[in-house]
């Protein structure tokens, strides 16, 4: 079998055969098929990666079965990407390299269900987690709203934040993310357990410093919870009554988006549920807090047009609110116009609604705002994932420096190496678990920029820059 990537000298079908008995795919479509993520939201990314496969798909069932992919890779010097549910957006699982794709979907099992949290096999669905603990009445502290497809091992190796994070903070504060295992990639593989502050040693590194094969994830009590859809005149008293809510623990929000009018042309199972031409919150709300919800949308010269039951939304044939919140909301556009992209942008803390209106024409209106709150080490924040009419790269420069300038960084999402998003510099942490886990570079080494300048060092060493 030659190289589909064209970028490996390996005998790939030697390589086969060391595998055995494991799953593979090695029909080419269907390998260019898992070499693939969101990336596409990104037309730069989509430039730069969508010629970019594998050579071999592997689909491990145990951890057995995922130790000799490892080993294997390690003893034919094969590179290695770990795939999820691939709802990345930044070529996190794509094989820049060639090499081995390992999807670990076949890897599923929740494996404990206890006293405040739940333990899973990485390629357990996120979605399917969720419903096992509402029959201990119990859910996720946060979740992704891709929670469908996306896999709770990708959610830890490339997610931060998510529905829920209003209420519990992101994924990296103390206690939501309690425990992983990760497999390392040596000629015997084995399994690491990183606890406490030490799962942040592999959390968010994009597959590059071990393999998670197992994670343990922080649960709260279950709630009704009510999909609740505001409509306002203006964007900024929209965004306004978003923070006046965050900052009502009574309440007890699972979810505050605010989102430009023009957008939600852009929704139309919305249409003749919601006013139209008007900017939206959409929010999670216990059943128990909708009517002081409706009071403070109504204090606030708001519309509260939605307010469903789990049943009622079905029966009225509509999508969770959350498909409206996160990056669900630039997937709502690009099911339209692939001329639309977006960008990750962070804001003022405390939130400052003043702000918001006044940077709002600065933007142009080839900008289209949509805001997200959670919290941060305690602390209420919001990020913009706005919408983006791209023209070119000079411009999507123009928008970024706009941004800047006013207080608002950029954690740019046009890019497909972690450093250059939101890690912003290179996380040594990171690099010196990846030498110890990975000695000979295979774990999508080409995601960092900073590896080949540290790879021939120790750990120790690597880790000693992160103080210099």
């Amino acid at each position: 079998m030659t190289s589909l990537s064209g970028k490996t000298q390996i005998d790939w079908d030697a390589f086969t055969q060391a595998l055995d008995p494991v799953e593979v795919i090695d029909e080419p479509v269907l390998i260019k098929k898992r070499s693939r993520d969101f990336f596409w939201y990104s037309p730069i990314l989509n430039a730069e990666l969508r010629r970019c496969f594998g050579d071999l798909v592997a689909v491990p069932k145990s951890v057995e079965e995922l130790a000799r992919c490892l080993a294997t890779a390690f003893d034919f010097d094969a590179p290695v990407v770990v795939r999820g549910g691939g709802t990345g957006n930044y070529g996190q699982s794509v094989p820049m390299d060639g090499g081995l794709i390992i999807e670990m979907t076949g890897m599923n099992k929740i494996l404990e269900i206890g006293d405040g949290f739940v333990r899973a096999q990485a390629g357990a669905l996120m979605a399917d987690v969720n419903a096992a603990l509402r029959d201990h009445g119990r859910e996720m502290c946060m979740f992704p709203s891709t929670q469908d497809i996306a896999t709770i091992g990708g959610f830890v190796a490339g997610g931060s934040s998510g529905i829920g994070s209003i209420a519990n903070g992101m994924l990296r504060d103390p206690g939501n993310l309690r425990a992983l295992k990760a497999m390392d990639v040596t000629s015997d593989p084995k399994e690491h357990l990183f606890e406490g502050e030490d799962v942040l040693q592999v959390h968010h590194a994009w597959g590059l410093n071990g393999v998670i094969t197992e994670v343990t994830l922080r649960t709260v009590p279950a709630q009704d919870w009510i999909g609740c859809i505001a409509t306002f005149d203006d964007y900024a008293t929209a965004y306004a009554t978003g923070y006046a809510l965050a900052q009502m623990p009574e309440i007890g929000c699972k979810l505050i988006s605010t989102v430009d009018a023009r957008i939600t042309d852009y929704f139309p199972r919305l249409k003749g549920h919601v006013r139209s031409a008007k900017h939206l919150m959409v929010s999670m709300i216990p059943a128990d807090q909708i009517d002081a919800f409706r009071a403070v949308i109504e204090d606030n010269d708001g519309v509260p047009d939605l307010t469903l039951t789990e049943d009622q939304r079905i029966a009225a044939k509509l999508p969770h609110v959350f498909d409206f919140s996160y990056n669900h909301t630039t997937l709502q556009v690009l099911k339209a116009d692939r001329k639309a992209t977006y960008q990750q942008i962070g804001c003022p803390a405390p939130p400052d609604p003043q702000a918001i209106a006044d940077l709002r024409p600065k933007l142009g209106d080839d900008v289209w705002m949509h805001h997200e709150f959670a919290k941060v080490g305690g602390e209420i924040v919001t990020f913009d994932l706005p919408i983006i009419w791209f023209t070119s790269e000079d411009r999507l420069a123009e928008i970024n420096a706009t941004y800047a300038a006013n207080g608002f960084p950029v954690y740019d999402a046009h890019t497909w190496q972690v450093e250059g998003g939101g890690l912003k510099n290179a996380d040594y942490r990171h690099l010196a678990w990846k030498k110890r886990m990975d000695p000979k570079g295979l774990l999508n080494s080409a995601k960092s920029m900073a590896w080949d300048s540290v790879k021939d060092l120790s750990p120790e060493d690597i880790e000693a820059k992160a103080t210099t």
